[in-house]
């Protein structure tokens, strides 16, 4: 064969190789895409399960107590001067107000729990919104009713 042979055959060779190449790479990037993890596990969710039972049983309780604080009418402040009693009228309405506004707070937080609770029966749990994508697992210990995760939400405050 001449030189000229030679090259061709080696060109030819060259393409072959990097079209294989390239579609070997392709195909294996699907394989690795295909197997990334799409949900969390029975055990995860069970783990994350007792972390939510457990906040929304405190969660309950402080609401319980934050009720109570509202529906507690008495301000102590019957046998003192009507100038005192006025002002103490106006503090107990600003903090009725604040309790108020922690009780709606407090109720808000219950609700997300409870539908977080619902996303593990539906095994939707720690899939974010936005991307599709699992919330990270550490995200989710902090903020157990998360539904997006840090990618998607630093994209909502951009």
């Amino acid at each position: 064969m001449n030189k000229q042979n030679n090259n061709l055959v080696y060109y030819y060779f060259w393409f072959i190789f990097a079209t294989l190449k390239n579609r070997i790479l392709t195909h294996l990037k699907y394989i690795v895409m295909s197997q990334e993890k799409t949900r969390y596990s029975e055990s995860e969710l069970a783990e994350f399960k007792e972390i939510i039972l457990e906040k929304l049983k405190e969660a309950k309780e402080d609401y319980t107590l934050l009720q109570n604080s509202l529906s507690n009418g008495d301000n102590g402040t019957d046998d003192t001067g009507r100038t005192f009693n006025m002002m103490e009228d106006g503090s107990q309405t600003l903090s009725k107000e604040e309790t108020a506004q922690l009780c709606a707070r407090q109720e808000k937080f219950i609700q997300n729990l409870e539908h977080a609770l619902l996303r593990i029966e539906n095994k939707t749990y720690g899939i974010c919104r936005v991307t599709g994508k699992l919330i990270q697992k550490e995200r989710l210990k902090l903020v157990p009713h998360a539904t997006l995760s840090i990618e998607a939400k630093n994209m909502q405050s951009k």
